[in-house]
């Protein structure tokens, strides 16, 4: 590739990114839409034909699909994969980006400027260490990784939105929602545009944490353990943004799980016959342009 081409092409990325910075923030400036997560560049296209307006990954689904355990995936094929998912989708994506790969809030910053290269449009930062004594990061410690998020966003000069993570009930804090009506007020502060507390599920819970963040918008997350909500309750309840983590993943591995069940222990094959259409999937799939590279 000639140097004026790559000069054309970079700034082509460049513009499209800003373009998908635009669209996300305006997302969350009023009403309640749904960021579904996709787990590989497939899911996230079909996703797309459905009239999704953005997507986010799902660290756990991604994982699964490579074999690994959640969290398990280095951060650098993390990074190819955020980049695989943004140069396949015509929408906004979000990155799952866990805690960062990084305790320290200087090593956190340089990931994130990272992240930040990928072209995604927002990125979140938990503050889960994955460690069980301590499964959580320290409160003055993890207000000031979400800073130090901040100020790489500020630096890079790209705006996309910082999510704050607040782990507390996937955890088994034992005090979760006190935690986070503690701490997302404080990542808020500290220069969070979008707070999200995944686990939570009691209306009045949500309803708490709405008001103690306003008018900065809020993420639930909607999964197994509490599907019976619905779009328009989480709505009424001032939720401006809905994602389903791995739920997608989960749910493919369910039905896979029980097909290979059904084949390996009866013989039976009866549930391929509910799978998905071929000819479907091939032609949406064949009239994807090419990849350039």
């Amino acid at each position: 590739m000639t140097g004026r081409r790559y000069s054309l092409r970079m700034k082509d990325t460049d513009a499209r990114q800003d373009a998908a910075i635009e669209t996300f923030r305006a997302l969350h400036e009023s009403g309640c839409f749904i960021l579904p997560n996709p787990w590989d560049v497939g899911t996230a296209l079909y996703l797309q034909s459905l009239g999704c307006k953005a997507i986010a990954t799902t660290s756990a689904g991604f994982a699964f699909s490579r074999g690994r355990a959640d969290g398990a995936v280095p951060r650098d094929e993390m990074l190819v994969h955020l980049r695989e998912m943004v140069a396949a989708a015509k929408v906004p994506v979000n990155a799952d980006f866990l805690s960062g790969f990084a305790e320290g809030p200087d090593e956190l910053a340089a990931n994130v400027t990272r992240c930040i290269g990928t072209g995604v449009a927002g990125l979140s930062i938990e503050d889960s260490t994955g460690q069980p004594e301590k499964p959580l990061f320290y409160h003055e410690q993890a207000t000031a990784r979400l800073a130090a998020a901040r100020k790489a966003i500020d630096e890079s000069g790209k705006p996309v939105v910082l999510t704050g993570r607040c782990e507390a009930f996937l955890v088994d804090h034992p005090e979760p929602l006190q935690t986070v009506l503690e701490r997302l007020p404080a990542y808020a502060e500290a220069g969070a545009d979008c707070l999200y507390a995944p686990g939570v599920s009691d209306p009045d819970a949500i309803a708490a944490i709405v008001r103690a963040v306003a008018p900065k918008p809020v993420n639930v997350l909607v999964s197994g353990f509490n599907s019976h909500v619905s779009h328009s309750q989480l709505a009424e309840l001032g939720v401006r943004r809905i994602s389903v983590g791995s739920g997608f993943a989960l749910a493919a591995w369910g039905e896979f799980d029980r097909a290979a069940r059904e084949i390996l222990t009866t013989g039976k094959f009866d549930r391929l016959a509910q799978g998905a259409r071929f000819a479907e999937l091939n032609t949406l799939f064949a009239s994807q342009p090419e990849d350039p590279n």
